[in-house]
């Protein structure tokens, strides 16, 4: 079995200390809480896709295949977690506000899924993508107010769910021009 990882960057910690403190008022935990839990699976994101998909019957299929886009990054975000194995931050050091499903950090899923949302719902309809972007921001910025990941983790995460839907929004757009 590997070694794990060594720790993050000083910088990193330090960044996360800076809004992990800011969890300690009650709004913001509250509202960070409830982004955290909003987004465990990227089930936030699916089913505004899913949901999206019942309300715009034309553009269905393409919903259906944008919101499998959105799961398969959250999946690749999830196999990069187990072969990284980077461990959360320490809960004496960095108390968390929430529970977690796993004991890995990198990469961030919930920013994995959230940033493949703003990508899949701005290339499907644009007014949805500039709804989902603060809304992914935020979330993105929850995991490290509820200190559950490092900054680093979260950058990685959204980088990953960016390109990867991005590379898939690529590929529909060349298999429906060839229907």
């Amino acid at each position: 079995m590997p070694s794990a990882p060594a720790g993050p960057p000083g910088a990193d910690r330090r960044l996360l200390a800076v809004l992990r403190s800011c969890g300690h008022r009650p709004g913001v935990a509250l509202v960070a809480r409830g982004l955290s839990h909003s987004g465990e699976h990227g089930a936030l994101w699916l089913g505004a896709g899913l949901l999206a998909a019942a309300v715009d019957r034309p553009r269905r299929e393409r919903w259906l295949r944008g919101t499998a886009l959105i799961a398969g990054a959250h999946l690749a975000g999830m196999g990069v977690k187990r072969l990284v194995r980077r461990p959360r931050p320490a809960p004496e050091t960095y108390e968390p506000l929430v529970r977690t499903v796993g004991r890995h950090s990198f990469p961030s899923s919930h920013a994995t899924s959230a940033a493949a949302a703003v990508v899949v719902f701005g290339a499907l309809h644009p007014a949805a993508g500039r709804l989902a972007a603060p809304a992914a921001l935020a979330m993105c910025l929850s995991r490290l107010v509820v200190g559950v990941h490092y900054p680093s983790d979260v950058a990685a995460g959204a980088l990953l769910g960016a390109a990867t839907a991005a590379a898939g929004r690529s590929l529909l757009t060349r298999a429906e021009a060839g229907r």
